[in-house]
């Protein structure tokens, strides 16, 4: 299993569990930012030893023992209140960094940035403009092969959603051909992805890479009212290579409501309904607890 991070009390903690491991989980590594820095996304190297997170300003990487190894700033440094938030994601093999840099709302310029960064040293290895302003990107990283999807989430300006690689030293944008969909889950497999409508009620399962459509699920189909109802941004993913674990959420009679549903991603048949959870990819789910460190289990 590839190892998940988890922000704890202000730690970084990585999770790499058994397959009989159940239950709250204990850290196989723990990595303190550096003083003074606000966390925002962050990943682990493959063999553990490093980490690396994006605050407003930077990206970072810290050894386990709390010591900063490199720190790529961000220039000039943002000012703004309520800034967007740049993100960051790491390639299988741990060789690269993929960073999403919201510049154009950092008041860093007029373009945001997408950049491949070197791991070990935080040199640029490729950086491209994005032609984009956004508030922030969900990065997804291919399983087996050396590209990363993102999108970059607009607002009222729409989705841009874009497949990313290094040929032959440079950075390599795809841009699919869409501007209302968000990118939501990739399959452990890789052959498949997820997105969602802006007005999210509709989901569309597509072949990886082309994007063809493979399946499309309204909120009717799970029996609530578009109108009430939507799916989650945050709360589908692929439970096995060929199910999904699909939240939705919204207001069901004046009260809160959220819930996930396990559906066939070939089919979408609707196996049974479960509250919100972090599925892993390998038939079993983590969901948080009181403690604040995850709590694995299967699905009956």
């Amino acid at each position: 299993m590839n190892a998940f991070t988890w922000l704890v009390g202000g730690l970084i903690r990585a999770y790499r569990p058994a397959d009989d491991e159940f239950g709250e989980l204990t850290p196989a590594a723990v990595f303190r930012p550096v003083p003074g820095d606000e966390v925002f996304q962050h990943a682990v190297a493959p063999d553990l030893a490093r980490a690396y997170y994006t605050t407003m300003n930077a990206l970072v990487c810290v050894a386990q023992d709390g010591a900063q190894v490199w720190r790529s700033a961000f220039e000039p440094e943002s000012t703004k209140a309520h800034s967007p938030r740049p993100g960051c994601a790491i390639s299988p093999d741990g060789r690269v960094l993929w960073l999403y840099r919201p510049d154009a709302r950092a008041g860093r310029g007029t373009d945001d940035r997408y950049l491949a960064v070197d791991a070990a040293t935080g040199e640029t290895l490729g950086e491209e403009e994005l032609g984009t302003a956004g508030h922030g990107a969900r990065q997804l990283v291919h399983p087996t092969g050396g590209e990363v999807l993102f999108d970059v989430g607009q607002g009222g300006n729409g989705t841009v959603l874009l497949r990313a690689s290094l040929v032959e030293g440079r950075l390599d944008l795809v841009r699919y051909p869409w501007s209302d969909r968000g990118l939501i889950a990739m399959s452990p497999d890789g052959r498949h992805f997820v997105t969602i409508v802006q007005d999210r009620t509709v989901l569309t399962v597509h072949a990886y890479p082309g994007g063809e459509e493979v399946l499309a699920l309204t909120v009717e189909a799970f029996g609530h009212d578009p109108r009430a109802i939507h799916f989650d941004w945050w709360g589908t993913d692929f439970l096995d290579w060929d199910t999904l674990l699909i939240g939705l959420e919204g207001d069901d009679d004046g009260w809160e409501w959220a819930a996930a549903y396990r559906v066939d991603a070939r089919t979408g048949h609707v196996h049974g309904e479960y509250p919100h959870l972090r599925p892993l990819g390998d038939g079993t789910a983590v969901k948080g607890s009181r403690s604040g460190h995850p709590v694995r289990i299967t699905l009956p």
